[in-house]
């Protein structure tokens, strides 16, 4: 069998059966989490840009925005991806180096919308979407995310298998869905380097292109199954030569949703064990940013290329700066949304610290990514003091995981201001009651 007859296989068999009370808990914190990105990622440039250009398709169809906009469903798909991403709080699965939830979330609840699909079903469409394309991206490795964005690429799996489930394709449709959203897999990550605008619609152009391969899928539409592993396959094509053989080993057993990490900074995830240390050390020893003299940050290699701005310009820039989230967080005390407004931005104390702030590899913390993600740190301090923290981990990977409060809290922060308490509280019990309940958001 080939990898997405494979997945066919699985898919089908897991309809049948019933979706462990644990898992169900933790598809639910992942559509919390989706929630909370995708309330302030509608407000952002290039979410305001795509609404505009996607006019003709909206106030029709049978799919509506999260604001109640009616919607195509592919429309839906490609703006709630986008959104969910575009402020930089997604989900993420380390192994696969890739934000499932954007696209994923957005694919099925525009699918399960249009379909009039129940809370269950739309549930078990999420987990599929994970359990399938975080395998797919663990199998393709550091190789392919030296030059694409996982997230691009990758989703388009996890938005076809969740679409595919929700439109009930059997083994051999649900096989090509997948095999059609490898031919549309896209996005370099040469696209964000100096501007990061266009960044998300990733994410959105993912979930619009799984939405599309499972109707294809269904109506008929067939392709190579060998599409992964094949000699011009996407293996061949974009990783180097990986190994196909075990991709379906635990599927059904060990439940990659359950081991998701969630966000508890704004920003490129890159970054956070960087901010966790100094913060930590700071928290330690009491000292004030304007006691430091030098801040050394021991990194991984993708921290450096994905979060290079030394200088940043902008919000997006400073999203994706290393020194810039980290000196924010000394004087600031956290990297919050409001890190990115023009008066934190150019914030003198946070300009003058960043300075001072020298970031580089370290080979021994390179060598544990992607299965971990952390930084060394070391602050010397004015009066003499050299401070270090080797910081392992980040919040919200699962080894540091937020509990449901924390995640219930970052919903409400960031939904809050733009549909108010009540609706945020009211939008937080009906995601809790998805796994019993016909109703979706």
């Amino acid at each position: 069998m080939t990898a997405v007859e494979t997945f066919g296989r699985f898919a089908t068999g897991f309809a049948r059966t019933p979706l462990p009370d644990e898992v169900a808990h933790h598809a639910q914190r992942a559509v919390i989490d989706w929630y909370a990105a995708i309330y302030p990622g509608l407000d952002t440039p290039a979410v305001k840009v795509l609404i505009q250009t996607l006019a003709e398709d909206l106030d029709r169809g049978a799919a509506r925005l999260v604001q109640g906009r009616q919607a195509t469903t592919r429309a839906a798909a490609l703006i709630q991806g986008t959104a969910a991403h575009a402020a930089e709080v997604d989900d993420s699965f380390r192994d696969a180096m890739y934000h499932p939830g954007a696209a994923t979330i957005a694919a099925a609840l525009a699918v399960a919308q249009s379909a009039g699909s129940s809370g269950p079903e739309f549930l078990r469409a999420v987990v599929l979407g994970y359990e399938i394309s975080t395998r797919i991206g663990v199998v393709m490795g550091r190789p392919h995310y030296k030059y694409w964005h996982n997230t691009g690429t990758m989703g388009s799996f996890g938005a076809a298998a969740a679409a595919a489930s929700l439109l009930k394709l059997d083994e051999v449709a649900f096989a090509n869905a997948l095999a059609i959203a490898a031919t549309f897999t896209a996005g370099l990550q040469q696209a964000f380097r100096q501007e990061a605008m266009a960044k998300p619609l990733h994410a959105g152009r993912a979930a619009e292109a799984g939405v599309l391969a499972a109707q294809l899928a269904a109506g008929g539409m067939r392709t190579s199954l060998d599409v992964l592993e094949g000699e011009s396959g996407l293996g061949q094509a974009m990783s180097a030569a990986p190994d196909w053989s075990a991709v379906g080993a635990t599927l059904g057993t060990d439940f990659h949703i359950t081991r998701l990490t969630f966000k508890n900074h704004i920003g490129c995830g890159h970054n956070f064990a960087a901010i966790d240390g100094a913060l930590a050390l700071q928290q330690q020893h009491g000292f004030d940013h304007a006691d430091i003299a030098h801040v050394s940050l021991g990194v991984y290699q993708p921290t450096l290329d994905i979060a290079p701005h030394v200088n940043p310009k902008n919000a997006d820039q400073a999203r994706f700066s290393l020194h810039y989230m980290v000196a924010t967080a000394l004087v600031h005390g956290s990297v919050r949304l409001s890190a990115f407004e023009p008066d934190r931005l150019n914030d003198v104390r946070t300009r003058a610290l960043m300075q001072r702030i020298e970031g580089a590899l370290d080979p021994a913390v390179d060598a544990a990514f992607p299965g971990r993600r952390g930084a060394r740190v070391a602050v010397t301090l004015r009066d003499g003091r050299v401070l270090s923290l080797l910081q392992p981990d980040r919040k919200g990977d699962p080894e540091l995981p937020l509990s449901d409060a924390d995640l219930e809290g970052k919903l409400m922060e960031l939904s809050t201001p733009v549909i108010g308490e009540a609706a945020a509280r009211a939008l937080l019990s009906r995601i809790w009651q998805l796994h019993s309940s016909a109703n979706l958001p």
